[in-house]
């Protein structure tokens, strides 16, 4: 198993994605040799591909099937350009794409975690057959359709709608089995919350056709209800049509330069918004190493304007767009045919985006976020698979470890409440925590104040307060529950 993989049931998102309708030029006359090339050659190099096929349709002594040499020439050709998001579609294969990149698939409707030894449930869609089922959020998958995690890729979830997953979970460590019935899901692709203070959270999880819709519904949701700042969480978003993320762009800005895209000439383009709106309130934009292309250029576009604050880890890197190039048949061609920068013309492929804020965890990256955007009063509960916060359900967990009568908990948790830093000091294996005012303190593994444990680290809970008497902290035995605040 992949540590840290997030993995959302059947909804094989597609990865760093940037999605145009094809260019006028292509896509209305695809039969023309592309300008600039020598008939005569073209036509040449055609009747030499036909010869080809003729003697391997003739001669070849195992016989060929016509359909997968032409397939395979496709392909080929294709990958010859070595450009890892340029991509031949079949009919059915454009299908399953345009389904994928609008979150719409079929599955029973869970959001997992693998970690280095288990598979749980950080996620369960409402309305979805898992919820119908009983799963919650927490349970940990043992065996699916009985065999047991370690020898499956969570794969066979997903299936023809209308069959059925049997699972056996543990919760709280009591074992139950479910039977779950696969459907056809869409996936909301934005969500929304109001914390505390009228701080506002809204999550696009993929630029789908809709997703600039969906987010002009939440935003009004959230300046209904007095919005004062907004935490628009970008994490996991591998991208989308551009459209959208240009309309949702024009929310934030009356004007300006979204980005600057470029074709085969070179020349820089602005893409401008010119009859967007201001949104008015401090904006912090959470991204992770799974933001990508689209969501890339929503932050870049947020950030270089100066609308926004970026906190997390570096995105993914793609800054290049592919446009969607119908083929006859139904077929179709994603092909690369721009690539874009930045509004202060930063290419980034390859690279991505620098937060402005640097921090590791899901969890200390929402708790910065969300302290950034006013919120004074946090508490994060939950145990080592869910995460509240201020009652309120969010994507993460609080780093519980119980051993003995010691309590640990996430040091990155336990520094993002304290507006702290946290690193490790590999010589003295101590865990340090640095405070705003320069204060550090050390928690050493050798005398069990702190574990390592899958390349992340833990803090004993009381002997954090020691050092740190602001932090308030209950811990529920019979919930497995561990509540963290500051006083």
């Amino acid at each position: 198993m992949k540590s840290g993989k997030v993995i959302t049931a059947a909804l094989s998102g597609c990865l760093a994605v940037s999605l145009i309708l094809a260019p006028a030029a292509l896509a209305a006359d695809n039969s023309q040799a592309a300008p600039g090339t020598d008939q005569a050659q073209a036509a040449a190099s055609s009747d030499q591909i036909n010869e080809i096929m003729q003697y391997l349709e003739q001669y070849n002594v195992e016989g060929i099937d016509q359909d997968t040499l032409i397939r395979g020439a496709i392909d080929g050709m294709v990958n010859t350009l070595n450009d890892p998001y340029s991509q031949y579609f079949s009919k059915d294969e454009a299908a399953a794409f345009s389904h994928a990149v609008d979150l719409e698939y079929v599955g029973i409707g869970i959001r997992m975690v693998y970690t280095a030894k288990e598979l749980y449930i950080e996620e369960v869609v409402p309305g979805s057959p898992a919820e119908q089922a009983g799963l919650k959020r927490g349970d940990t998958i043992l065996k699916i359709n009985g065999v047991k995690i370690q020898d499956t890729k969570g794969d066979e979830l997903t299936g023809t709608a209308g069959t059925k997953v049997s699972l056996l979970v543990s919760r709280k460590g009591v074992l139950k089995s479910f039977r779950v019935k696969r459907s056809e899901m869409a996936s909301t692709s934005v969500t929304s919350k109001m914390l505390g203070q009228k701080i506002a959270y809204i999550s696009i999880g993929g630029f789908t056709q809709n997703a600039d819709e969906e987010f002009t519904t939440a935003l009004d949701k959230m300046r209904s209800g007095g919005m004062k700042s907004l935490v628009l969480d970008l994490r996991d978003n591998t991208g989308g049509y551009m459209d959208s993320a240009y309309n949702i762009a024009s929310k934030f800005m009356d004007k300006g330069i979204m980005m600057y895209t470029s074709d085969q000439s070179g020349t820089l383009t602005p893409v401008t918004i010119t009859e967007g709106s201001k949104i008015g309130v401090p904006v912090v934009v959470l991204t992770n190493e799974y933001t990508a292309s689209a969501s890339e250029a929503l932050t870049g576009a947020l950030h270089d304007n100066k609308l926004a604050t970026v906190v997390g880890t570096r995105s993914f890197g793609k800054a290049r767009i592919q446009s969607l190039i119908p083929v006859s048949g139904g077929a179709e061609l994603k092909l690369t045919t721009q690539k874009y920068l930045t509004p202060s013309k930063e290419d980034f492929n390859h690279i991505g985006l620098n937060p402005d804020i640097e921090v590791q965890g899901k969890t200390a990256q929402l708790i910065t976020a969300l302290q950034i955007a006013g919120l004074n009063k946090i508490t994060a509960s939950g145990d080592n698979h869910i995460l509240d916060v201020n009652g309120s359900p969010f994507a993460g967990n609080v780093g519980l470890i119980k051993q003995g009568n010691t309590v640990y908990a996430s040091s990155r948790v336990l520094a993002a409440l304290l507006e702290s830093e946290v690193s490790w000091d590999a010589k003295n294996k101590k865990v340090l925590v640095t405070s705003g005012t320069g204060k550090v303190s050390g928690f050493a593994l050798a005398s069990k104040e702190a574990l390592s444990q899958n390349n992340e680290t833990f803090i004993d809970v009381k002997a954090f307060q020691q050092k740190f008497p602001s932090l308030v902290w209950s811990y529920n035995a019979a919930q497995n529950q561990l509540k963290l605040s500051v006083k």
